[in-house]
């Protein structure tokens, strides 16, 4: 999709689809209450085609709600289409992005191939971030995961424009609308790495698409596989491959600032679960949705997209992206429950459940991200169904060893708008994962089972500033919404950016 931004009267825009934003401007309540729409642009002429259809009480601007007006009289556009952000008090730039995807997404069925975007000018809404959250939410909105139907037509949108005032902040809003376009794009990258079946992306063919990644926005790149895992003595890497016959790959992507970090930086480490298609191992799976497992390298792919967000908006800090990849797959060679496997921290595990391998996968990236220089942690995965127990499929899991570090996390959702949610930490349930055999076992049993997991990654990143992002629930999205497609998410991506960034 092609993106701009122009500064232009909106009347005079000769487009197929004009989409203004209003809001429920209603404040008073009650039950004689009724929703009072008002558009958010200053445009006169738009504000006149559409006041007879707003006056008529059938829109009430309700989030991401629709009305198309054909051949609206006194603009040039073809059609007007209006989306509601919800009640004006509550809009937000997230409210934006949203209802960007929103307007694309009604045109793709619809054969509207070109789509304008009115900046919506609101005291309640920054120009700037709603230009950038605009950028994301159109890219998004316009992806689709129909990749291998041989009868798929394309229907995507060709172009997105926004349209600012005249008057607006020029400088202001293009870094802005730059900026959500590279973000939105990288999102994709990591959507369009989710949705790839096991059989096409294997671990080492998601080792060439992060190198080919890493080649084109000027990341730094190493891709290893068995023999540098045996190197490094990643036993619990290697224990979750073993089993498969297709080899596991370690993805190690590089940012380095321009002219160096200054002194005393912080080095950043993202590591990812790249985990192609789980079985469950021994301990295998039901077959109802195990299609999905495709999935469980959403973490690794959040990552991949977070670095090439890096690399092109080149914050003044150096990151460390690493990525294990490998299947999860019940073979004669496949670890047992029963086993005893020994991390490259040297900590050894006793494997209760061959399913809860993400852990493992995770234990030996975190411990090599310290041993790179990483001063400062975060790992995300699809690690428990227990965190979508807890939190369904609307927020994802969140923790971390040091409040600080979250503090800045937390900062980094107000302008992701991704929805995390800090569960605890805590002795009682290391207690829970201790083993008689060895150091610590793999699961701790059924209860508080998203804690305990984020206990086990706690074991190897030790005092290191940490945090785990477990985004089992919110990496596919299960139906389509008025904004996104049915299929992967791309979660993560834009939180992970922002929490580099706000050093």
């Amino acid at each position: 999709m092609r993106t701009e931004l122009i500064f232009s009267t909106l009347a005079g825009i000769e487009t197929e689809l004009l989409a203004v934003l209003a809001a429920d401007t209603q404040t008073a309540k009650g039950p004689d209450a009724k929703p009072a729409p008002a558009l958010l642009t200053s445009d006169e002429a738009v504000k006149t085609a559409a006041a007879a259809v707003l006056a008529g009480g059938e829109f009430k601007a309700g989030a991401n709600e629709t009305l198309l007006l054909h051949a609206p009289a006194g603009l040039k556009a073809k059609r007007l289409l209006v989306v509601g952000l919800g009640k004006a008090a509550k809009a937000t730039a997230h409210s934006v992005r949203s209802a960007a995807g929103t307007a694309v997404r009604f045109a793709k069925p619809r054969g509207i191939r070109a789509v304008v975007l009115a900046l919506p000018e609101s005291d309640v809404v920054n120009g700037a971030a709603s230009a950038r959250a605009a950028a994301e939410g159109a890219l998004v909105g316009d992806y689709d995961p129909d990749t291998y139907r041989s009868d798929r037509k394309d229907l995507s949108v060709q172009s997105f424009t926004l349209a600012a005032p005249a008057s607006a902040d020029k400088k202001a809003l293009e870094g802005a609308f730059a900026e959500g376009t590279i973000v939105g794009e990288s999102q994709n990258f990591a959507r369009e790495l989710v949705n790839e079946p096991g059989n096409k992306l294997t671990p080492t063919v998601l080792g060439q698409r992060a190198a080919e990644m890493a080649q084109e926005v000027g990341l730094k790149w190493e891709v290893h596989s068995t023999e540098k895992l045996h190197e490094l003595k990643m036993g619990a890497f290697w224990s979750v491959s073993q089993g498969s016959e297709e080899p596991p790959a370690l993805i190690v992507l590089r940012y380095e600032p321009a002219g160096g970090a200054p002194k005393d930086s912080p080095v950043f480490g993202l590591v990812g679960k790249g985990i192609t298609f789980d079985t469950g191992g021994i301990s295998i799976k039901p077959a109802d949705n195990m299609e999905k497992m495709k999935y469980d390298m959403a973490g690794g792919a959040a990552m991949l997209g977070a670095m090439r967000a890096i690399a092109l908006l080149k914050p003044k800090v150096p990151v460390i992206g690493i990525v294990c990849a490998a299947e999860n797959m019940p073979d004669g060679k496949a670890q047992k429950p029963g086993d005893v496997q020994t991390a490259m921290s040297g900590k050894t595990i006793e494997i209760i459940n061959t399913d809860a391998e993400g852990r493992l996968v995770l234990a030996d990236g975190l411990h090599y991200a310290k041993q790179l220089g990483a001063t400062h942690l975060i790992d995300a995965a699809t690690l428990t169904g227990a965190c979508v127990v807890a939190l369904g499929m609307v927020n994802a899991g969140s923790f971390s060893n040091d409040n600080e570090t979250y503090k800045k996390f937390d900062g980094a959702l107000e302008i992701s708008g991704e929805k995390f949610w800090r569960l605890p930490l805590g002795d009682e349930y290391m207690e829970m994962i201790k083993s008689d055999i060895g150091d610590i076992k793999n699961t701790g049993g059924r209860w508080g089972g998203a804690i305990t997991a984020a206990e086990f990654l706690h074991v190897f990143a030790d005092e290191t500033p940490w945090i785990h992002l477990d985004i089992a629930g919110v990496a596919w999205v299960e139906d389509s919404r008025p904004y996104i497609a049915k299929g992967p998410s791309g979660i993560a991506v834009r939180s992970i950016l922002e929490w580099v960034r706000s050093y």
